[in-house]
């Protein structure tokens, strides 16, 4: 598939990357959320990360200055969507929101575009079932931070096409990202291991196991994990982890995926993880740090 323009809905942590790693392809990138507020943040994320990149000699100004010149910023959904080959949703994980967006991308996006949800967890197909053309609805989960995770999680939905199977391969490729094609089961693969793994991290430092940063040295020195479940799930958001262990709980019937206590507890009094400042680690210098304060 001839990629030349990419509109990516929602312009929070994810949509951000995901649009980073588009400009950096050489796509014109059209970066859309329904706030203006959003999208000013949005790009501040991918400027701060450049910059971080140009700091350390990863990357140069030149460089930020041509990948720039491929992001527009749109709060107008039509127009951002207007004559693109590819779009990638990066909204919270709602399903009556995406459902809500991809009814509208069926009106207003060419007929000759692919279609894709970044969702982590929930059904490609129930999202696909809301248009005329779910054969062009795909699932393309991205990892946290995205210009750095090679992963990309293809998921296929019965009604999904070949030929959108390939293209979103053929995307991930150029991208750079190393892609896995897995079915449209709840949680596909990689979701329903991480959070599994979280959960069960969370309930270790809520009986005392050991501190947070001990469990997950455990994890990256004992299992060579880049990061520990932990740290992980506050990267993510315990908010995201949540709502995936309660959808996989709901879907197999089955109440051992439900979310621990802490976890609920956290999410609760709104430490949601980096994003809000603290979670199960305390982020608020910039650096992460055990919590004295967790509601044990």
């Amino acid at each position: 598939m001839d990629i030349r323009t990419v509109a990516v809905i929602g312009a929070g942590t994810m949509g951000a990357g995901i649009a980073q790693v588009c400009a950096q392809t050489g796509w014109e990138t059209r970066l859309y959320d329904a706030f203006s507020e959003g999208l000013e943040k949005g790009m501040d994320t991918i400027d701060s990360f450049w910059e971080k990149g140009i700091a350390r000699g990863k990357t140069t100004q030149q460089e930020k200055v041509k990948w720039l010149a491929n992001i527009s910023q749109y709060t107008d959904l039509r127009e951002a969507v207007k004559g693109v080959d590819l779009v990638i949703e990066a909204v919270p994980e709602k399903m009556e929101l995406k459902q809500q967006i991809f009814a509208q991308l069926e009106q207003m996006a060419p007929s000759h575009s692919l279609l894709a949800t970044n969702t982590s967890g929930l059904p490609i197909s129930a999202i696909a079932e809301t248009t005329n053309c779910p054969e062009r609805v795909i699932g393309m989960h991205f990892f946290n931070p995205v210009p750095i995770m090679k992963l990309l999680e293809i998921v296929r939905h019965k009604s999904c096409s070949t030929d959108s199977i390939l293209a979103a391969q053929s995307i991930g490729s150029a991208m750079g990202k190393e892609t896995i094609l897995v079915n449209d089961v709840p949680g596909f693969a990689t979701s329903r291991l991480g959070v599994v793994l979280g959960n069960e991290a969370v309930k270790m430092l809520a009986e005392g196991v050991a501190s947070a940063s001990d469990i997950d040295t455990a994890m990256r020195l004992g299992y060579r994990h880049p990061m520990g479940p932990l740290e992980l799930s506050d990267l993510v958001g315990l908010d995201v982890r949540r709502d995936i262990l309660n959808s996989l709980a709901e879907a197999f019937d089955d109440d051992s995926y439900r979310p621990h206590g802490l976890l609920d507890s956290l999410v609760e009094e709104g430490s949601l993880g980096k994003k809000s400042g603290k979670g199960i680690y305390d982020w608020t210098s910039g650096e992460k740090s055990d919590r004295e304060d967790l509601p044990l």
